[in-house]
């Protein structure tokens, strides 16, 4: 690493700050750990985040020693998090339930972001609760643009696509909602019942399913964290 880069100080807090705190490295983390190794996954779940420089900070951890590289039969690269890079896991996980604790809802709300949402929500949804059939769950946000309105997750045996274009399939239920809401709804700062009795949610279609919508969808992962701001 170049000199202009180090902090130039033996403290094992400071050697990790070199390989941890430069941009958009720890939100990575958070993709690798939550389970994405593919570019373009890794893409949907940072999609403010430039190709180019993703591909830097993953170079980056790979000669830190927390990636590793893996070709596929295709003729791609997977990216796994090595015993290194897991062992990071408590540490990304920290930070973030230290957010969900100490950072205003409001400021966090701030910064929505559909194509983030709703890529979280397509990996922690649990199917369990829904219908062994193909299930299609639509999600609309009508403040958006049209490219950014509406989302789909289709369900079938056991695994979960997002669509960001019309699957063609026969929706089961429609969740109309502000981003605002849903992404409230999700991180835990409101809770579903009381915004559908409010009329901010509106479920449309087949009532088992809106009835199971808490256990299907669950919550981020840092939803459970206590809050200490409101």
């Amino acid at each position: 690493m170049p000199e202009s880069s180090t902090y130039g100080q033996f403290c094992p807090v400071s050697m990790a700050a070199e390989v941890l705190c430069s941009r958009w490295t720890v939100v990575l983390l958070r993709e690798l750990l939550c389970g994405s190794t593919r570019f373009n996954d890794l893409r949907r779940g940072l999609p403010r985040m430039s190709p180019t420089l993703l591909s830097k900070r993953l170079k980056e951890l790979e000669l830190a020693g927390v990636v590793r590289t893996v070709p596929t039969s295709g003729g791609l690269f997977e990216y796994h998090l090595t015993e290194a890079g897991e062992d990071l896991r408590p540490i990304v996980m920290g930070i973030g339930f230290w957010g969900q604790r100490w950072v205003e809802s409001r400021l966090s709300l701030r910064n929505l972001d559909p194509t983030l949402l709703m890529w979280d929500m397509r990996r922690n949804l649990a199917t369990d609760p829904l219908p062994k059939r193909r299930c299609t769950i639509q999600f609309l946000y009508p403040e958006l643009s049209p490219p950014q309105r509406n989302y789909w997750l289709v369900v079938e045996s056991g695994n979960v696509d997002l669509c960001s274009v019309d699957p063609g399939f026969d929706v089961d239920l429609l969740v109309t909602s502000s981003l605002r809401t849903m992404t409230s709804i999700w991180m835990g700062v409101a809770r579903l019942s009381a915004e559908v009795d409010a009329g901010k949610v509106q479920l449309d279609g087949d009532p088992a399913i809106a009835r199971a919508m808490q256990q299907w969808l669950k919550l981020s992962p840092f939803a459970p964290g206590e809050r200490r701001v409101a």
